[in-house]
This record gives C-alpha cells, sequence and structure tokens, in this order.
C-alpha cells in the first residue's frame, strides 16, 4: 500500500463518488416500467435494485479490464488525468439528472476519461481503434437490438393473451415483472459497477501499486459494488419519472418484454467485454416495447431529446475532462485543489437547484407534472 499517495486515494473517493452517482442516475434502467405499471412500490424497487447492483458486481470483471487496459494507454496515464476525468463524468451526471435526461452514466466517464488523457498525454494516450470497437458501436448497436426484440417480444405477448382475462394477464405479467426487473439490476452491476472497478485499477496501476495488466483486486469490486448500491437505493426519481412515463404509457407485457430484451443484451455485451451504455439499452427497450403495442402512444419528441443527449454526451464530458486535465496538468496541487473546489461547487448548486422542484417515491408516477417528457404535437400513435 506505499503506493497509495494522497492524490491517489483523491482519485479512488472521487471514483466511488461517481458510481454513486450512476448508480442513482441508473436505477431507471431497471426500475422504472416496474414502478410505472405497479408491479413494485417505488421504495421497494429501489431497495431490491440496490441489493442486486451489489451482487452483479461481483459476477464478472471482462468490462473493468476493457477500462483498464483498453481505451486508453495505462503507461501514459496519471492519477490527475483521471482525477480530472471523472469530475468531468460526475458533473454531466448531475446536470442531466438536474433534468430529467436518461444519458449515459458509461459515455459520460468514457469522455471524462477520453478528454483527460488527450490533453494530459497527447492523442496517441487514446486508443481509438479500441474506442470504436468496444464504446461506439455497441452505442449504436445495442439500442436498436434491444428495441427490436422488445417490440417482437410485447407484439407476442398481446397476440397470445388476446383472448385471454385482460385482469389476470395484467396481475401475471406484473409478478414476472419483479423477477425481469432484479434480472436488468444484477446485469447493471455486471456492467456499470466494473466501470468504476476499471478506473480504480487503472489508477493503481499508474501509481505502480498493480503491475499492468492487472485485474480489480476484491476490496475494489466491493467497494464499486457497495456505492452503486447505495446510489441506487437513493432513487434517480427524476429519470425514474422519465422512462418510466415519458417516452410511452407502459403497461405490464410491455414492462416484462423491456426489462427481459434489456437484461439479454446487457449481460451478453458484459461477458463480451462491451462497455455499452445501460441506459440506451434500456431507452431502446422501452421504445420497442411502445411500437410493440398495437395503438400504444410513443412520444417521439422525448425520444428525440434523449438521443441528442446520447450524441452530446461524449464530446461535452470530454470537454469538460480536457479543461479540468489542463489544470491539472498545468496547475500542479494548486490545479487539483482549484478543480476539486470548482467540482464540488457546481455540484452543490446543482443539487440546491434541483430542491426547488422535487421529485420522490410518491409523487414519481405524477405524469401531469413531467415537464421533459410532456407530450407534443408530433407525438403519434403506433401499430404493429
Amino acid at each position: 500500500m506505499d503506493h497509495i499517495t494522497f492524490l491517489v486515494a483523491v482519485v479512488i473517493v472521487t471514483a466511488l463518488a461517481f458510481d454513486f452517482t450512476n448508480g442513482f442516475h441508473d436505477t431507471a434502467n431497471a426500475m422504472a416500467t416496474s414502478i410505472a405499471t405497479g408491479a413494485l412500490k417505488p421504495r421497494t424497487a429501489v431497495l431490491v435494485s440496490g441489493a442486486l447492483n451489489l451482487v452483479g458486481a461481483f459476477l464478472s470483471t471482462e468490462v473493468a479490464k476493457t477500462i483498464s487496459g483498453g481505451i486508453v494507454d495505462e503507461r501514459l496515464v496519471s492519477p490527475g488525468m483521471i482525477f480530472a476525468g471523472l469530475v468531468g463524468a460526475i458533473l454531466w451526471n448531475l446536470l442531466t439528472w438536474l433534468v430529467g435526461l436518461p444519458s449515459s452514466s458509461s459515455h459520460a466517464l468514457f469522455g471524462g476519461l477520453i478528454g483527460a488523457v488527450w490533453v494530459g498525454a497527447g492523442s496517441h494516450g487514446v486508443h481509438f481503434d479500441k474506442v470504436v470497437e468496444k464504446i461506439l458501436i455497441p452505442a449504436v448497436a445495442s439500442p436498436v437490438v434491444a428495441g427490436v426484440a422488445a417490440l417482437i417480444a410485447t407484439y407476442l405477448a398481446y397476440r397470445f393473451t388476446a383472448r385471454a382475462r385482460q385482469k389476470p394477464v395484467a396481475e401475471g405479467f406484473r409478478i414476472g415483472q419483479i423477477a425481469s426487473a432484479s434480472l436488468v439490476s444484477l446485469a447493471h452491476g455486471t456492467n456499470d459497477a466494473q466501470k468504476t472497478m476499471g478506473v480504480i485499477t487503472l489508477t493503481l496501476i499508474s501509481a505502480g501499486a498493480l503491475g499492468p495488466d492487472a485485474g480489480p483486486p476484491v476490496w475494489v469490486i466491493a467497494s464499486a459494488g457497495l456505492a452503486i448500491g447505495l446510489g441506487t437505493y437513493l432513487g434517480g426519481w427524476r429519470i425514474i419519472r422519465t422512462m418510466g412515463k415519458g417516452l410511452t404509457e407502459i403497461q405490464s407485457p410491455q414492462g416484462f418484454a423491456a426489462e427481459t430484451a434489456s437484461t439479454t443484451v446487457i449481460l451478453t455485451s458484459a461477458h463480451l467485454g462491451f462497455a455499452l451504455s445501460t441506459t440506451q439499452v434500456a431507452s431502446g427497450s422501452i421504445l420497442g416495447a411502445g411500437l410493440g403495442r398495437r395503438l400504444a402512444e410513443v412520444r417521439w419528441g422525448v425520444a428525440g431529446r434523449m438521443v441528442i443527449a446520447w450524441l452530446v454526451t461524449l464530446p461535452a464530458a470530454a470537454l469538460a475532462g480536457g479543461l479540468a486535465a489542463s489544470a491539472v496538468t498545468h496547475g500542479g496541487n494548486a490545479g487539483t485543489a482549484v478543480v476539486a473546489l470548482v467540482g464540488i461547487a457546481l455540484a452543490a448548486g446543482i443539487v440546491v437547484i434541483s430542491r426547488r422542484n422535487p421529485v420522490h417515491a410518491h409523487n414519481v408516477n405524477d405524469t401531469h407534472e413531467i415537464t421533459l417528457g410532456a407530450a407534443s404535437p408530433t407525438d403519434v400513435r403506433t401499430a404493429a
């Protein structure tokens, strides 16, 4: 532990803070549809999701290895660069949470890290071929695959139950949603907690505390899993409202289909080491489920704003990470302190602003209060 300097310790704490924001930012991915359909009570949903995120963190480390030894050159990375990238990612997570926008925490992390390393070590410090292979291609393919799978599953669910009594059908699918939402939470822990594990492992490698190509130690896995689990338990109610009520009015068969499709895509990608965005997968699944139900209202205005956020997230976080890295690189300890203070001040300001219009477990399903997800004249009803 001699290599754990004060700066390394600060980076580890900052990484766990990002993991915490990742948890409450992405709670909606697993539980928004179950809360929207009444399959689970809001507080029960976030408790179950938090616990399973912690369990999922121990299932695999393939994604962590992609982060620690894939997208950037670990030989050129310093703890200061990683700190700068994390600050950019945290601020973007908090900003998008404030407006209830389901942007990608994963891409915020990747963008912040890429921007910081690019500024701190030069463009050769970033493995752009790996960025394309492991991040950009999955970002395009995963929501499409999940959406198509959810559309087909939703269509079949309604087709096969068309002659059955609707109340028992709805109750059956709500029970099924408890299992499917739990699996999404497990998959989220397997995928997203690993990203913070990878960042901490990269920090330890850059500081000489671990050898090249090392995997995350057990204490790193446990702390990352605990941080994301606690964040999930707090519940990102603003984003849960957008995902559960903003994109389309979800019924229990659609919720079950969306969650099952999300789980399949996330677990498959985690096994292959693809660091995809669970937010994009879950959003694609919900949109597909909306398209799969005849006469379901799909709010294309909301979907369009979400896609814009997906496109902006990586470069915006990279810009923030790059600016922070410039201050850290040229300012030394003083620059690091300034970045930390500015980051804390901005984060505190966002939290204060959020309290003016609070969203919590008791009003998360109040559709009349949705601002991001308000229906627009371009909303349509689609039939499969």
